[in-house]
């Protein structure tokens, strides 16, 4: 799909890892990341409709979380153990750095809410603001590499779960990536006008337990910014704090600002985020697993005064977008070519 394949990363065994990154790196503290002020639960933002009258370090409380658990996390565990040190430390450089927690169907209702406890505990334990996405809409994907998603019905429960365990943990939500950008293509025609509500019944459950929400935006090559700013606002982008673009894709950071710069003037000055996790080459002609892509820059929370909340790693180097140019189904782990993303980033 236009927007990439997506991964799903529940809690794994961790302890591995964090004895070897504590070797390789010199400490727990993954580079980039700055130290909070204060502890994330002496800087308390209440529940807001008006979420954009605050900062983004406010947003953002002591930064963003470093998953221990990922793919590349367990990789780099995996290459230690097999005396493979220096191909370990290319791919401590992915596992080292904040990524957004993907939940999707198969963390239903009843499985989410543990998975969520034990993030909002290890969060809370190193005052950190966690990422999620949601990626569990009805026909999530229309078919494409990363099909699937929960009925109706069940999809609202699922948000109220995810409302119900992270109120008060200022943690922030990603809902949906391709749901509104994908209506515009013909194979999402029967989801055109079931979505948007559906997403907006969604967003009042996260926003109202106090959570920052922002929404699929697409990216700077797929939908123009007038007919994006629409589908954001039949989604009720209003409620929320923005919105998002890029996500699982390549584009340059100042083509995204330029696109999302002109759908935030439309909506009257929403915020936003910007997936920068594979795009330090830009785009490499195909979304799909592209050769001669590279990690971009580190996900950092913004200092300044524009409407760029935060530059974040949403898509997980190194998980494959799907079954194209030889890599394995979407989500798997394909260490080759998270070598690669690596190093052509050198």
């Amino acid at each position: 799909m236009s927007g990439g394949s997506r991964i799903v990363r529940c809690l794994g065994s961790g302890v591995l890892l964090s004895v070897a990154a504590t070797l390789l790196l010199g400490g727990c503290t993954a580079p980039g990341v700055a130290r909070p002020s204060a502890p994330a639960a002496e800087q308390s933002v209440a529940p807001s409709r008006l979420p954009s009258s605050l900062s983004s370090s406010q947003i953002f409380p002591g930064g963003l979380y470093t998953d221990p658990t990922t793919h590349a996390a367990d990789a780099v565990s995996r290459l230690i153990g097999e005396g493979r040190n220096d191909e370990a430390a290319t791919i401590l450089q992915i596992s080292s750095q904040p990524t957004a927690i993907w939940l999707a169907y198969s963390s239903n209702a009843s499985k989410v809410a543990p998975l969520l406890q034990k993030y909002v505990d290890a969060a809370r334990a190193r005052s950190k603001t966690l990422v999620f996405v949601t990626y569990a809409i009805p026909n999530r994907d229309c078919g494409g590499l990363s099909a699937g998603g929960l009925s109706s019905a069940d999809y609202i429960q699922w948000n109220r779960t995810i409302a119900q365990k992270l109120s008060g943990t200022h943690s922030v939500i990603l809902v949906e990536p391709d749901s509104l950008a994908m209506l515009t293509k013909d194979r999402c025609a029967s989801e055109r006008q079931s979505r948007p509500p559906l997403i907006r019944q969604a967003v009042d459950i996260l926003v109202s337990a106090g959570l920052t929400v922002y929404l699929d935006g697409g990216n700077s090559h797929w939908v123009k910014p007038d007919v994006m700013a629409g589908l954001l606002r039949s989604a009720g982008v209003a409620e929320t704090r923005g919105f998002f673009t890029n996500v699982s894709n390549f584009y340059r950071v100042d083509q995204e600002r330029g696109y999302a710069d002109r759908v935030s003037k439309l909506l009257g000055g929403k915020n936003f985020v910007i997936d920068v996790s594979r795009n330090g080459n830009g785009w490499q002609g195909n979304w799909c697993n592209p050769p001669g892509a590279a990690i971009g820059q580190k996900p950092q929370v913004t200092t300044g005064a524009t409407k760029l909340d935060a530059l974040l790693w949403v898509k997980h180097p190194g998980d494959s977008d799907g079954a194209c140019n030889g890599g394995p189904v979407a989500g798997r782990w394909w260490e080759s070519y998270a070598l690669g993303l690596v190093r052509n980033g050198s």
